[in-house]
């Protein structure tokens, strides 16, 4: 089985393009889903954040905004959170990965791929990209969203170009719906052919 990594910026369509392979019928893990699941009501790290974090939580789940500003700003403190959180979406990677281990190929969804220097374990690297003036009109569009905190959120990440250069494979979205399946369909065909090391 092969394992491919499905990345892209924020404003970039990466949600729309895994809902696209999802349709295709690609086993796709969601990272940001799963720790959404793990810290939503009942979510199984809820009692670790609260011990750690107290006040971050209740029935509701995560208090995202208390949670993270708890966390923003301080680095030993989002050590803390990730030191309980990733070794959970590390087990739910992996039993995702046994459940699909019949199929050609599947992908993660992992936001943060290249940050975190995850393409050394993948087979290959799906890129979500889309022209800069597109992806500041999606973002800023979003409800809460300011160019300020637009800017430090792509100061966190790897840059578009950089991301591109690295990929195996690219999915444009600054074209239209119809457009960006055609190419989610084309690369699900090269992908479901390649076969051996």
């Amino acid at each position: 089985m092969k394992v491919y990594g499905l990345t892209g910026s924020i404003g970039m369509g990466k949600s729309a393009v895994a809902a696209m392979l999802r349709r295709e019928g690609v086993p796709l893990f969601d990272a940001d889903a799963e720790v959404h699941h793990l810290q939503g009501p009942g979510g199984a790290l809820l009692p670790a954040i609260e011990a750690r974090f107290p006040g971050t939580t209740g029935p509701k789940g995560v208090d995202r905004a208390k949670l993270g500003a708890a966390v923003f700003g301080h680095p030993q403190e989002r050590k803390a959170l990730e030191a309980i959180v990733h070794p959970a979406v590390q087990a739910a990677r992996a039993r995702f990965l046994r459940r699909h281990r019949s199929r050609k190929f599947v992908v993660l969804d992992i936001p943060l791929l290249f940050e975190t220097g995850a393409q050394k374990r993948l087979d290959g690297v799906i890129v979500v990209s889309a022209p800069a003036w597109k992806q500041r009109r999606r973002v800023l569009a979003r409800p809460g969203m300011s160019a300020v905190k637009f800017r430090q959120i792509v100061h966190l990440q790897t840059p578009d170009a950089q991301k591109r250069r690295r990929a195996n494979y690219i999915i444009h979205t600054g074209t239209t719906f119809t457009d960006t399946r055609a190419q989610v369909r084309r690369l699900v065909a090269c992908l479901g052919t390649k076969t051996g090391g």
